[in-house]
């Protein structure tokens, strides 16, 4: 079992997760390259019911159908991913971790939409959109 923890910039909102990560790679979807102002952002996926995301300024923004984007008001850090195609599931930004040098990332998706001035040299599998 996993136990890992993470906050925003201010620390205002914060995370636990008590359970196994399901996956954890790289995104270069536009997305969410807008949303986190980044080349590529990277999560962690768990099961919902293994993780508490709370903060006063905790808030959502609805980024495309089906997609809610948990962020935190005051500061604006981004904090984790929610979509209706995985009903069960939540993702967290690797970069908000507390200490997540444990959890090792499995691949990149989207990786047809990256961007094409970051070079990128790894053996990690390489997911494109809509496979």
């Amino acid at each position: 079992m996993t136990e890992l923890s993470g906050h925003c910039l201010c620390g205002a909102v914060r995370f636990k997760v008590q359970g196994t990560v399901r996956t954890a790679g790289h995104c270069h979807c536009e997305s969410c390259r807008r949303a986190a102002s980044s080349p590529v952002t990277s999560f962690f996926t768990v099961e919902r019911a293994d993780a508490v995301l709370a903060g006063d300024s905790l808030r959502f923004y609805a980024s495309s159908p089906g997609v809610r984007r948990g962020f935190c008001s005051h500061c604006g850090s981004p904090m984790s991913f929610e979509t209706e195609r995985r009903p069960s599931e939540i993702d967290f930004y690797f970069a908000s971790l507390d200490d997540g040098l444990s959890v090792a990332i499995g691949e990149h998706w989207h990786w047809n939409e990256r961007v094409d001035w970051l070079n990128i040299v790894d053996d990690l599998p390489k997911g494109e959109s809509g496979a």
